[in-house]
């Protein structure tokens, strides 16, 4: 296993630095710079600006120097917000994402779930379809196309929840459900079909004869196995949803590291748009690793190690 980590960790490592040069050189490759916009500032205060910040020199310099402050895990200051850092930004907006990511994560794993279960277990009975359409609707309907109806019929119309804004729990229902839907729907498919492939193998039959009830066939037998796809579709899920969906933030005007993002786009903020990728890539690469450890705790058929079945 400690092998096994450390190897990942090394690929990990190699991962990071591709995206950290590809993310550099494609800001550079950008049209315009950072001081670019609508109203053109002075030749002699952009030369200034450029100078400060060390846009100037030499792009192997700048390149060095910006390897070096990420391993000091420093991504540099904001072109944009006036005394601030990619660092300030990143501490003020993740933990507003990494909330409203876990509870769209808990909605879609445990939602998602149970209608798969209930779907494999009804299969091709009125539970099984109602199931899927669900899972159909949820996968073909764009996020922003469900935040936008939760908040006319939940929230202006029946006057439920808030419409907007980051303030309670009660604010946090309507992104998390928008954001969960899409996923809900994807893995209750996976479940579903996953379940039928396990309630079909000879040691379901065996226990089934054996006189075991169908709830203890199920929980004990068929739900572990029927949820290791899950687990490997948890790794990306898990980085997409806790770093936040950058529609569904600025929908509702939650103050995440989702918005900030979009918001260093319109604004040539190119330090913010470097760090902001690199962040969400350290995030993606830990969640995969993690499940990846967690799929071989699941099975123990599988050998981390050396990569082989049945040992």
């Amino acid at each position: 296993m400690l092998r096994y980590i450390g190897r990942r960790l090394l690929y990990m490592l190699l991962s990071l630095f591709l995206i950290i040069t590809a993310t550099f050189f494609l800001m550079r490759a950008a049209p315009g710079g950072p001081f670019s916009g609508e109203k053109k500032l002075p030749p002699e205060i952009e030369k200034n600006l450029n100078e400060f910040y060390g846009l100037d020199r030499p792009w192997y310099e700048q390149y060095f120097d910006y390897l070096t402050s990420i391993a000091q895990w420093d991504f540099g200051p904001s072109f944009k917000y006036k005394g601030q850092t990619v660092n300030d930004l990143i501490n003020s907006g993740f933990p507003v994402s990494f909330f409203l990511g876990m509870e769209a994560l808990l909605i879609a794993v445990g939602m998602g779930v149970l209608l798969g279960i209930i779907a494999a277990l009804n299969h091709n009975k009125w539970q099984d379809y109602a199931a899927m359409i669900f899972a159909v609707l949820g996968i073909s309907v764009p996020s922003f196309i469900m935040a936008s109806l939760l908040q006319y019929v939940l929230a202006i119309k029946l006057g439920v929840f808030p419409v907007a804004r980051w303030e309670s729990f009660m604010h946090t229902i309507l992104p998390a459900i928008a954001l969960a839907t899409g996923p809900t729907a994807f893995i209750a498919r996976l479940t579903r079909s996953s379940m039928l492939e396990v309630l079909s193998n000879d040691y379901i039959r065996t226990a089934k004869a054996k006189g075991l009830s169908r709830m203890q066939i199920t929980v004990r037998h068929a739900i572990r196995n029927a949820l290791l796809p899950v687990v490997s579709y948890l790794g990306p899920l898990s980085a997409g949803v806790i770093t936040g969906s950058f529609v569904i933030e600025k929908i509702f005007g939650i103050p995440g590291l989702g918005s900030h993002f979009v918001l260093s786009i319109s604004n040539r903020d190119y330090t913010v748009i470097m760090g902001v990728t690199v962040f969400y890539s350290i995030i993606l690469l830990a969640a995969i690793l993690l499940v990846d450890i967690a799929y071989g705790l699941i099975d123990p058929r599988i050998k981390l190690a050396g990569g082989k079945k049945g040992e």
